[in-house]
C-alpha cells in the first residue's frame, strides 16, 4: 500500500465506503490520523464499514440529489465548514439499464453528476480549509475505461443513442476526467487554494461487480467475473493512485494510475488520458450541461463570469 504521511487533524470526505476501495481508502486515512467521514447509501452496511474503519456514516445516495444536497449540508455543518480533501470514489458498473431518482441514465448520473454536485456544494469547506502552502484537494476517481468512451453533452442520458452497459460506464469515466480538467482550470483562474486531480486503480478486485450482481448483472459482467481474480490486483495494491492522490505530493491537474503494464497494476504514478479527455471546449460543455442539469451553480465559476 502506498506510505501515507501523517494526517493528523485534517478532515477528509470519502465516498461509496461499504467496501472495496472506498473502505480501504477510509482504513489507511484514518489509521494515518485524519477524521473520516465515510458516505454509504445504506445505514446498516454503512455503520458496520465505520466501525471497522474507524470513521463517521454520513447517509449519501450520489443517485439521488436530494440526497446529494442532504449529505453536503450535513457535512459542512458537522465539519464547521472545513474539509481538506474529498475523494470521489463511489461509482456503478455493468449493470442492467437504469435511469436514477431525478431521471438520469445511472451511471453517469451516480459516477459523474452527484460527484460533481457534491464537488460544488462543498468547494467553500474546501476553500476554508486550504491555504497556499498546504491546498486542499479534491480526488475524482476515473478508470481505464474512460480510453473507450465517447460523450455527447447533449445526450446524457442516452436518450437518442443505442446504449450499452459498456458505453455508459466509458463515458461516465471519461466525464469524470473532463470534470476534473475544467475544475483545475476554473482553480487556477480563481486562485483558491484547492487542488483538482484524478486516479484510477488499474485493474483492481473491487466491489463494483459485486453491486452489479445484486442490480441484475449483464452478460459483460457475467462472463468477466469468474476471470477477475485472475486479472486484476488486490485492493490493498489497487488504492495505492488514490491514497497517492489525497496525500502525496501532487500538482492541480495530475492524473495517478498504476505504473505496470498498461497501466493495470503496479506502484502509483503519472497515468494516461485518451485525446478526448484533454479536450477542453468538451470539458466547458460537460460542465455547463452538468450544471443545467443539477440544477446546482458552479463553483467556482460565478466570479469567474461563468
Amino acid at each position: 500500500m502506498h506510505p501515507i504521511p501523517d494526517q493528523t487533524g485534517r478532515t477528509v470526505v470519502v465516498t461509496g465506503t461499504t467496501s472495496g476501495l472506498g473502505l480501504a481508502l477510509s482504513t489507511a486515512l484514518a489509521r494515518a490520523g485524519a477524521r473520516v467521514l465515510m458516505t454509504a447509501r445504506d445505514v446498516t452496511r454503512g455503520r458496520a464499514a465505520v466501525r471497522g474503519a474507524g470513521g463517521e456514516l454520513v447517509l449519501l445516495d450520489l443517485a439521488d440529489l436530494g440526497s446529494v444536497r442532504a449529505a453536503a449540508a450535513e457535512i459542512r455543518e458537522r465539519t464547521g465548514d472545513r474539509v481538506d480533501v474529498l475523494v470521489n470514489n463511489a461509482g456503478v458498473a455493468m449493470g442492467p439499464r437504469a435511469d436514477t431518482a431525478d431521471g438520469f441514465e445511472l451511471q453517469i448520473g451516480t459516477n459523474h453528476l452527484g460527484p460533481a454536485a457534491l464537488t460544488w456544494l462543498l468547494m467553500p469547506a474546501l476553500r476554508a480549509a486550504g491555504d497556499p502552502e498546504r491546498p486542499s484537494r479534491v480526488v475524482t476517481t476515473s478508470s481505464l475505461g474512460h480510453r473507450t468512451g465517447r460523450l455527447d453533452p447533449d445526450d446524457l442520458g442516452w436518450r437518442r443513442r443505442r446504449w450499452s452497459p459498456n458505453a455508459a460506464y466509458g463515458a461516465s469515466k471519461l466525464a469524470n476526467l473532463l470534470f476534473a480538467a475544467e475544475l483545475d482550470r476554473r482553480l487556477r483562474l480563481s486562485g483558491d487554494p484547492v487542488l483538482s486531480v484524478a486516479a484510477h486503480p488499474g485493474m483492481t478486485e473491487s466491489s463494483l461487480l459485486a453491486n452489479s450482481f445484486r442490480r441484475g448483472a449483464t452478460l459483460q459482467a457475467r462472463l468477466f467475473a469468474p476471470w477477475e481474480r485472475w486479472l486484476t490486483s488486490p485492493v490493498s495494491e489497487g488504492v495505492g493512485p488514490q491514497l497517492a492522490a489525497a496525500t502525496g505530493p501532487v500538482h492541480g491537474g495530475d492524473y495517478l494510475g498504476p505504473t505496470g503494464l498498461g497501466e493495470a497494476r503496479g506502484p502509483a504514478g503519472p497515468a494516461r488520458r485518451s485525446a478526448a479527455a484533454q479536450d477542453p471546449v468538451l470539458a466547458g460543455r460537460l460542465w455547463q450541461v452538468t450544471a443545467a442539469a443539477t440544477g446546482i451553480t458552479p463553483d467556482p465559476g460565478r466570479r469567474l463570469g461563468a
